[in-house]
């Protein structure tokens, strides 16, 4: 890796109640890389991802166990102003009949929706719409959110991170509870941002998920690294196995990867 990583870990530890939820000995994510976490529930992915958002802190090293382009003291500030996240959690925030166009624009603030005795610049409102058309769905900036289905949504949580422009997307379970079509449509869109330059951050259980431009895999099992490398050499039959615990048999095909039980 050449150049400052935009984001490094060494002997970093997360603990609670006394009990290890995440070791890391030494890990490094280059400016503009994809990459995918791999695992198995409780594994530690969410952990990880809250590390990097500066959501949970490891414990104290004289050393700082944690940088963000160099810093050992990174702000929520200086992590938000470059990075967005896009969850199944805060999907299931979504629950206030909305206008579509409204959602997006509350990224600029945080928030799901516009905060009150907010007067919203017209800057904002076009670059909204612009994120919006960015991923096919302009004509759902009308729509009242409530009345989308569940992958549209998700597509619409997408534009509301694009707004501030994000160098890195981390895309957290992003198809949980999606149906094929909306499946289909989130990967998409993960594709389209990582051909933009986006660097695509994603955590899932499904080797279906991971877009063709991700090449480096991290498999996370019981609160630990267990592998990281290139997709090509992680995502078979073997590792998968090893990694849930039970028989699994890879496909592949044209950089798609699929994965089913076998019995």
């Amino acid at each position: 890796m050449t150049g400052q990583p935009l984001f490094e870990m060494h002997d970093v530890s997360v603990v609670r109640a006394g009990r290890t939820i995440l070791h890391v000995d030494d890990f490094a994510l280059a400016e503009g890389e994809h990459i995918a976490l791999l695992g198995p529930n409780g594994a530690g992915k969410s952990t990880f991802i809250q590390l990097f958002t500066r959501e949970v802190m490891p414990l104290h090293r004289d050393n700082p166990p944690v940088r963000f382009r160099g810093n050992p003291r990174p702000t929520l500030a200086d992590v938000k102003s470059c990075v967005g996240v896009v969850s199944a959690t805060m999907h299931d925030q979504v629950r206030v009949h909305l206008p579509v166009i409204d959602i997006v624009s509350g990224g600029v603030f945080g928030t799901l929706g516009l905060p009150r005795h907010v007067q919203v610049s017209d800057a904002v409102i076009v670059k909204a719409r612009e994120s919006l058309a960015r991923l096919g769905i302009a004509d759902l900036s009308d729509r009242d959110v409530m009345t989308l289905s569940t992958g549209q949504v998700r597509r619409v949580l997408v534009a509301r991170e694009l707004v501030h422009d994000p160098e890195v997307l981390v895309f957290d379970e992003p198809c949980t509870g999606l149906d094929p079509e909306g499946m289909y449509h989130v990967r998409d869109a993960m594709r389209t941002l990582a051909s933009e330059g986006c660097s695509v951050v994603l955590v899932t259980h499904y080797p279906e998920d991971i877009i063709p431009a991700i090449d480096r895999v991290l498999l996370i099992k019981e609160a630990a690294i267990i592998a990281d490398g290139p997709k090509k050499e992680l995502l078979n039959s073997q590792e998968m196995t090893n990694l849930f615990g039970v028989p699994l048999a890879v496909d592949e095909a044209d950089g798609w990867y699929s994965m089913r039980g076998t019995y």
